[in-house]
Parts: structure tokens; sequence; C-alpha cells
């Protein structure tokens, strides 16, 4: 059996006298399309977080491509594959919509390319999103799904090997929502291992291999999506019964 790209071991976050995440242990496997869920405040932004470099888990290791990421920053994670949607997209309002792409391409690219090539690898990927009309375009004119296929476009832009998409459907109709996870899936099938933190379960539910579930800062239960949908742990954090 393959050793797993990313291993969360007995990961803790405190902020002050509270506990965010308590000793969460899990693992995601090379190529594998993984689910994230839980209740509000259950911890996953947490746990995304520490993963990611945003916070500095207290406890625990957080093992990536079988190095430890521990006092790692995150902009060095990103250079070693690591790359995360926000669930509040944060493009740069200043920059056209290629410009957007251009800047993780030329950070994480190859030294010397030419500017036409940093071009057409960014107008690759917004043909992908089915956004090349836009590319000349202002970020400003963006509709919400637009918006969300930018953030997940600059996070795709950075060629990593873990993406972590973080809420990229909220406020989606059920067409994009379909249409967001045709795309995961797609580079998924290309080689990308994917984190899904979702709070529409249909989509997390079709799109999981494996699925976990935080509630209150510690993970309760772990399987399939149909085991989870009848994994009576998962249906108190939910519905408080």
């Amino acid at each position: 059996m393959s050793e797993p790209l990313l291993k969360v071991d007995s990961v803790t976050k405190n902020f002050g006298g509270f506990t965010a995440l308590s000793n969460v242990t899990t693992e995601v496997g090379v190529g594998e399309r993984f689910g994230l869920i839980g209740p509000n405040g259950s911890g996953k932004t947490t746990l995304i977080n520490c993963i990611s470099g945003m916070l500095t888990n207290d406890g625990g290791n957080i093992i990536f491509d079988g190095q430890n990421l521990n006092g790692m920053k995150a902009h060095k994670r990103t250079a070693a594959g690591i790359t995360r949607t926000f669930q509040i997209p944060r493009p740069f309002h200043s920059m056209t919509v290629m410009d957007n792409l251009k800047i993780p391409i030329e950070f994480l690219g190859i030294a010397g390319a030419s500017q036409k090539a940093i071009e057409d690898e960014a107008m690759s990927i917004l043909e992908t999103m089915g956004m090349a009309d836009k590319a000349n375009g202002e970020t400003t004119g963006l509709t919400q799904i637009e918006l969300r296929k930018l953030e997940l476009a600059r996070a795709i832009a950075a060629k990593p090997k873990l993406l972590i998409s973080d809420e990229a459907m909220a406020g989606l109709t059920g067409n994009e929502v379909d249409e967001v996870l045709e795309i995961l899936i797609n580079f998924n099938e290309q080689g990308m291992t994917i984190i899904m933190i979702e709070h529409i379960m249909r989509a997390v539910m079709q799109f999981s291999h494996r699925i976990i579930c935080l509630d209150a800062g510690e993970l309760i239960a772990e399987g399939t999506p149909d085991v989870i949908v009848k994994d009576k742990g998962v249906e108190r954090a939910y519905l408080g019964v």
C-alpha cells in the first residue's frame, strides 16, 4: 500500500481556553477525493488553516509528501504542493482575470519562462473553467460562479499536488454546483488530490471517495459516503437528535 500524501497525526489547536481541534488524526491518499464535513464551529476551517499554514497547530504533526510541515510558512507549503481556496473569493480587483492567474504561475513557474508561455498557461486554465472570454476583463464584473471559478483557477495555477477546496460552491444554484463538481472531478482525474470542505451535502457525497466528520473539534466519523450518511453520530451533530 502506498504512503499517504497527507498525514494528520493527533493535531490539536487551542485559542486561549477554547480547544478548536482535539487530537485529530486522519490521512489522505494520493489521488483521493476526500470530503471534510461538520456543523458550523466544528473545526473544519481550523484544520484546513493548520494544514495550509495559516495557523500553527499546538500539538501533533502534519506530514505532507513525507515532510513534516510543523513550523513551515504558508508560502513554503504552497511551493511544496498545497494550495487552497477561500470561502470568500479574494481576487486582486485592480488586475484583470488573466493577471490574477499569472501571479501564482510566475511565483511557482520555471525560472526565465516567457510572458507568452505564462499567458498561454493562464489561458489554458481559463478555458478549462469556461472563462476564456473573461481573460482581459476586470474581476469586479464577474458573477458569483465566475468568482468561485477564478478562486479555483488561482489555486490550480500553482500546480498543486493537494488542492483544498473550501466551500467553493457556497451560494451557487444546483446547475452551478454541478458545473464546479465537474471541474474538480476533471482535475482529480488528471492526478490532483483534492480535499473538499462543503455544506452542500449532495455535492460532497457525490464527490468524495471517503469523508470525515468533525464535531466540536473532534473527529467523530470516517468512511465512505454510504457509511457516513447512515452514521448516528453524524446525524446527531447536524440535527441535534
